[in-house]
């Protein structure tokens, strides 16, 4: 069995602007990381889709307060409970994978992800169109299945009832993360902050919506037929923004500091806190 060669690294370190930027994704990874989920999911029905994996790395690259790998990996691939595990030291294997190696590897890839998404938010860029905009990994599954044969389709079945809007199951991904950290996602006291923070979050919402529009373009190929409303791109176009919007609002506000609460002192008659059996004003309050 192989160890894992290194801990993964935090999310400071990944958003570390002095570090070297990891390569993207190639489709052959993307194809490898399904593989190993699928393999995840034959022990465990839970595990998520890519594109939920996704959309919840970005929501953990957005969120105010940086959350270890030991805190989010078990609620995502795990029973949800926080790994204990002392700084700098190495995750244990999780129950879903099959071995350390595998497990390794899924970091791998995954640490890979997370530099692109860090990359793509923290770059200025001014228009969708642009190279080095932040592109979600989101599948038009309607457009993918519309493309199949008659028969193809036959062999689906009932599930092709089932069958996601574009973006929706990324954006359930990123509304996951969200839900499970409420503390780190609440409104700030600032208002113009809280309504920043809530039309973003309501345009990645939206998403997580079925898209009931008429079908007119196909995000799958551009010569497939129709799957997707205008409306619907229009909307994930406003949810690339909105993921813009949140990494900007909470590195700019950073994080929540926690009120401490001073303990009350005793009065100066009252016995002391040490034991002494002393008033306290003869004692500590001396």
């Amino acid at each position: 069995m192989t160890e894992p060669t290194s801990p993964t690294p935090s999310t400071d370190d990944l958003d570390d602007p002095t570090a070297a930027p990891a390569a993207a994704l190639s489709p052959e990874a993307l194809e490898e990381i399904d593989d190993i989920l699928d393999d995840l999911r034959a022990r465990g029905e839970e595990i998520p889709q890519w594109e939920f994996c996704d959309g919840f790395m970005t929501a953990l690259i957005c969120s105010r307060r940086p959350i270890a790998p030991a805190e989010y990996l078990p609620m995502l691939l795990g029973d949800g409970a926080e790994l204990d595990v002392a700084e700098g030291a190495q995750l244990p294997q999780l129950p879903a994978f099959a071995d350390a190696a595998q497990q390794a590897r899924f970091l791998e890839l995954w640490d890979r992800r997370w530099a692109e998404i860090v990359t793509q938010l923290d770059t200025d860029v001014k228009t969708l169109d642009d190279d080095r905009t932040f592109q979600p990994e989101a599948m038009d599954m309607r457009g993918a299945v519309a493309s199949l044969t008659d028969e193809q389709r036959a062999e689906m079945g009932d599930d092709e009832q089932e069958i996601p809007s574009f973006g929706q199951v990324w954006a359930l991904g990123f509304m996951f993360a969200v839900e499970n950290w409420p503390e780190d996602w609440a409104a700030p006291r600032d208002k113009e902050a809280a309504k920043w923070l809530d039309n973003a979050l309501e345009s990645i919402v939206a998403l997580t919506e079925d898209d009931t529009g008429k079908p007119e373009v196909c995000m799958y190929d551009e010569d497939g037929p129709p799957s997707t409303s205008q409306a619907r791109v229009e909307a994930f176009g406003e949810a690339i923004w909105a993921v813009y919007d949140l990494r900007q609002l909470w590195k700019s506000m950073g994080p929540r500091v926690e009120t401490v609460r001073k303990a009350p002192e005793p009065g100066r008659n009252d016995p002391c806190h040490c034991g002494s059996g002393k008033k306290y004003k003869k004692c500590h309050g001396a």
